[in-house]
Formats: C-alpha cells, structure tokens, sequence
C-alpha cells in the first residue's frame, strides 16, 4: 500500500474535544446529539470550527480549524462551544467534559446511526458499548512524512506526562476505580487501540497497514487507533492518550506541550539526531503508572531504568524547552501546565469534591459543569492566556 501524506505548515495545530451533554435536573447523559447537530448544521463555519456526532448521541465533538498557535486553534473552540450553546441551553442541557462520565450506565447510552459506529459495536459487542469516554485529540502539522514515525516513536516517551496532566475519570459507572485514569485502561481494549507500534519509518506503517487491511483488522489507515498515530489526511501526528480535559486553559496547555515537543524533536531530526527513545516495555509500564496513579506516578525517563516523579519531569522539560514555546508563540499556554501542576489536575478536583460532598457523584458532576461553564470557554480567559 502506498499511502499518501498531505503537506501542512509545520507546527501547525489543531484541536478536537469531546464534550458530554448532561440534562440539567439529573446530571444523567442525554443522548439528544442528534438533534443539536441538526439544528447548528447551516451554521456551521468549517473554516473555524466543525461540531460533530461520535460513537454515543450524549457526545458533540468540537474540532478547530488549523492553527498557526494553539492561542488561534482555542478560540476556535470557543466560537464552536458558543454555537453549540444556541441550541443546548433551551433544551437544559448541560455541557462539561472528563475522560468519563461519574455515575452514568453503558447500557442507558444510545450509539449514533453511523454505519462505522454500528460495525464497530458488531465487531466489539460488551467492549464498544462500555466505550463510555470522552478524550482530546491534538494535531500537530508535520512538514516532512520521513519524520513522522521517528516523531511517534519520541513522543511516546512523553505519553504517561500527557496522560498524567489530562488525568479526569476516577470514577467509572457510580465506582471510584482507584485510577486516575480509567478511560485509558477502557479505551485500549479496542482492537487497533492503545500503545503504538513504534516503527523505523513510513514504509513501515505501510507494510502494517498492508497487513492490517488484507486480513481484515480494518478497512484503512482511519481505523488506526493508537494513543498517538499519524494523521495522513491532515499531514499532521495525532495524540489520542489524553482523557477529556475539563476546562479550556487546561486544554490549551496540554496542546501547548504536544506543539512544543514535536518541534523540538523535529529540530533534533533537522541536526541529524537518532531519536531513540526508551524501551517499550518501559513505555508501556509508564502507561499503567499514569493511569494508576496520575500525577503522583514515578515514570521510567531512560534506557537505564531511572525512575522519576512525572511532576518533577514535567517541570525539568518546562525549563528545557521554554525557549521553543516563546518562538511558537505559546509561552503562556505552555506555562499552564505549571498550573495543573500547582492546582491538580482535574481526577484530583473531582475526588475532593467527592469526598467533601460525602461521595455524592451528582456533586461531581455539578462542579464539572461548573467548571466548564464559569470561565474556561469564555474569551476573557482565553485573552488571558495571552
């Protein structure tokens, strides 16, 4: 298979949220996408923003246009939140994002009619109906596709930093899991889903999806799901790992360290640098850490086995690549995740209003979408950001 990959300005981004739709008395999902969706369809901007269906009728995902900063991508967002709010405030519906819902049931939710939705539940029966999740996606405009698997295969040792930071489903079905990502442990269970396989180079990936293809796994390179994965429509390298962030200015940031990072590994493939990372088996038990236990985890950082705090790693990498984020225009954004570091991330907000509300999920889920109603999507906080 020959695949293409489309040119786009590097650096570029480009952002996808998944948001629930709660009813406002209950704080229960409400699967009325359907209906939303059809009456924004003539207002849609594509230039600026798309709002779309997804597996379950409780979720719109609002996507960005491509942005020259993640500044330009976020306030994309924030028109698209602004035109989905025209049609679900008169229905009292709430908005609020994390990476699952706290008390909702699977077998309540109702899956979107799409035929790559109804496969996808044939093929994957208990699994797909438990996919009960809500995720950001990050794209990050990559100039040469000689580079895009080398960029995976670094990036992935930055996957349990961005799962950490992004961590927000602690609870799963009324039950507090003792993770702090779920979501993350769920969404792999799906066939082509989770790790990546970190591959030499684009023929690579094409052999794969060779292989993929002709034995039936999947019709094409879309149903490629790994937690980050090329994105040939686009031209773009697409992370998947992070759970629904709950606010805007966490998003942003979030987004601000993927950009960050792909082009100061891209810079190190420009100098000629082997981009080596860390074992799989490595990358794959700093997975379960993060999941485990968030920002609390120790992650494995080198070949050699050294474990280290993913907060005091995280903040070695905000002074590392400072610089970067100030020439990407983005310092500000960047410097976020200092706050999810100072502040908590959101799994951490949602258990401490748990346990102050005497574990009263329906609390949790008011200060989600409180959260995301009182500030984050406003463009006054976007400004500051600025």
């Amino acid at each position: 298979m020959t695949l293409g990959f489309a040119t786009s300005a590097r650096s570029s981004v480009g952002l996808e949220w998944e948001l629930m739709l709660a009813d406002r008395s209950t704080g229960d999902l409400a699967g009325r996408a359907p209906e939303v969706l059809d009456e924004l369809a003539p207002t849609i901007d594509l230039e600026r923003f798309s709002l779309t269906s997804e597996l379950l009728t409780n979720t719109v995902e609002v996507t960005s246009g491509i942005g020259s900063t993640v500044a330009e991508a976020a306030e994309d967002m924030v028109d698209g939140i602004r035109a989905l709010r025209t049609a679900t405030e008169p229905r009292d519906l709430d908005l609020l994002c994390a990476g699952s819902h706290p008390f909702a049931q699977w077998y309540d939710q109702e899956v979107t009619n799409k035929t790559r939705y109804q496969a996808l539940i044939e093929r994957t029966q208990w699994w797909g109906r438990n996919m009960m999740i809500w995720g950001i996606h990050i794209h990050v405009g990559v100039e040469d596709v000689n580079k895009v698997m080398p960029l995976i295969r670094a990036l992935s040792t930055y996957l349990p930093h961005l799962q950490a930071l992004s961590a927000s489903s602690p609870f799963w079905a009324g039950d507090r899991t003792g993770y702090a990502s779920n979501r993350a442990l769920v969404f792999q269970q799906l066939p082509t889903a989770g790790l990546p396989w970190l591959l030499d180079d684009w023929e690579s990936f094409e052999a794969y999806l060779d292989d993929m293809v002709n034995t039936g796994v999947m019709a094409d390179a879309t149903e490629v799901r790994w937690d980050i994965r090329p994105a040939p429509r686009w031209g773009t390298i697409e992370v998947r790992a992070c759970d629904g962030m709950s606010t805007l200015p966490e998003l942003a940031a979030v987004a601000a360290l993927v950009q960050v990072l792909v082009e100061h590994f891209s810079r190190r493939l420009d100098d000629g640098e082997d981009l080596t990372g860390i074992q799989p088996w490595f990358i794959r038990e700093n997975k379960w850490r993060a999941a485990r236990y968030g920002l609390d985890a120790e992650i494995i950082v080198d070949r050699e086995g050294t474990p280290v705090p993913v907060r005091e790693h995280l903040r070695e990498v905000l002074d590392d690549l400072a610089e970067i984020s100030v020439e990407l225009k983005c310092a500000k954004e960047f410097a976020g995740v200092e706050m999810i570091l100072a502040s908590g991330a959101s799994y951490e907000r949602q258990l401490r209003v748990a346990d102050e509300n005497g574990g009263d999920l329906r609390a949790v889920v008011r200060h989600l979408v409180t959260e995301f109603r009182d500030g984050p999507t406003l463009r006054d906080h976007l400004n500051a950001l600025r």
